[in-house]
């Protein structure tokens, strides 16, 4: 037969015990608080209008960032980046509809 766990006071100790002293070192320790991110209950097609969406939100944002540039920053890196970003036709993207799939959309 296997000996079960050394006591820790010299004298075995009953489950109950072993039990009690479980739970209070369960009780000395701070709770763990565990926060789940909401579930997205939108559709594919709800999630790529609204990703357009914003896509076309920042792009306004930088055409304005792009039109309040210095003088001293017109040929810059910074500049070209937000050019870049500015020219994208993202009209396109808008008119794409994704296809509904297996009748979940």
């Amino acid at each position: 037969m296997k000996p079960g766990p050394k006591p820790l006071l010299g004298t075995p100790m009953t489950h109950a015990e072993r039990q009690a002293r479980y739970r209070a070192s369960l009780a000395q320790v701070a709770p763990k608080l565990r926060y789940r991110r909401p579930a997205d209950r939108r559709s594919r097609a709800q999630r790529w209008r609204d990703a357009v969406a914003e896509l076309m939100t920042l792009q306004g944002d930088y055409q304005k960032w792009l039109d309040a540039l210095p003088a001293g920053l017109v040929g810059s890196s910074i500049a070209e980046a937000l050019s870049v970003i500015c020219d994208l036709e993202l009209s396109e993207l808008a008119s794409i509809e994704p296809p509904r799939g297996f009748g979940r959309d």
